[in-house]
């Protein structure tokens, strides 16, 4: 009698527009530590979002990745929240325990994780984030843990406000200044601007300089408009592949219970940016 396949637990991603590199690199994660696991990326509505959760329930999916429109759309539709997660008031990453649903934040570690890889500590580092969404938030609130002196600004700028009320000393700047001169030696692009078909934000001409560093958490495609202009005026440049890469790492983690073979999902990060 042949004996039965091994289960197979599943993991995926929940997005507008699924990125396969994504998929690669928790695949290429589950395949060097031999677990019988399976990483699909979902696309999805957010008409389709509760429908969705409740698939994950029914089909006994592990953990989802949760990418921009839902970070913060989701929030109500799970049965708790991480720590970090109510704090921060958004969610990219879902764990199925038992059909329990817990949302958690890694976008913050992920974050501080890239920028630090470049910059070194953040304490008192004068950071600029540039956004307010659910990505926004956790990029601010991970930086101003980190010790950095925040400035905000976002095109809504009570949005903005509202942040920096959330978050003890930080400031809002205009969204006008801060794309003609940005008031800040590290500068955070944390909307979805420059995505796959969308218009990159429209900094002036002599916004960036050899004293910048521009990090951009938008990673499809890795390298975009804004990363390529800050680094043609010398700027130090951290393209979206980073954040994903350590956010990635603390998801697989959260799912298995193991620690991420993080060589191995920077491999696939690498050969994508090479690309």
């Amino acid at each position: 009698m042949a004996s039965s396949p091994s289960p197979i637990t599943t993991c995926g991603s929940l997005s507008l527009h699924p990125v396969t590199f994504g998929r690669r690199m928790h695949q290429a994660a589950y395949d060097a530590l031999g677990l019988p696991w399976l990483y699909v990326p979902f696309a999805c509505e957010s008409v389709g979002l509760k429908a969705a959760l409740e698939g994950m329930r029914a089909l006994s999916i592990r953990g989802f990745g949760v990418s921009m429109p839902f970070k913060i759309e989701i929030l109500p539709l799970l049965d708790e929240l991480a720590p970090l997660a109510r704090t921060i008031g958004a969610v990219n990453t879902v764990v199925n325990d038992g059909g329990r649903l817990c949302g958690h934040n890694t976008d913050a570690e992920g974050a501080v994780q890239a920028l630090e890889e470049e910059v070194g500590s953040l304490r008192d580092a004068r950071v600029l984030v540039i956004g307010a969404g659910g990505a926004a938030r956790a990029v601010a609130f991970g930086v101003h843990a980190a010790g950095a002196k925040l400035l905000l600004c976002n095109r809504t700028r009570d949005k903005a406000e509202a942040l920096a009320a959330e978050l003890k000393g930080a400031e809002v700047v205009a969204y006008e200044e801060a794309l003609r001169k940005p008031p800040a030696d590290i500068i955070v692009q944390a909307t979805s601007a420059g995505m796959a078909g969308a218009a990159s934000l429209p900094f002036d001409e002599a916004a960036f300089s050899e004293r910048n560093v521009v990090m951009d958490i938008v990673y499809k495609p890795l390298h975009t408009e804004l990363i390529q202009r800050a680094k043609a005026a010398g700027a130090k440049t951290i393209h979206g592949g980073r954040m994903l890469l350590f956010q990635a790492a603390r998801q697989f983690e959260l799912y298995t219970g193991k620690t991420a073979p993080l060589g191995v999902m920077d491999e696939v990060i690498r050969e994508a940016a090479a690309g």
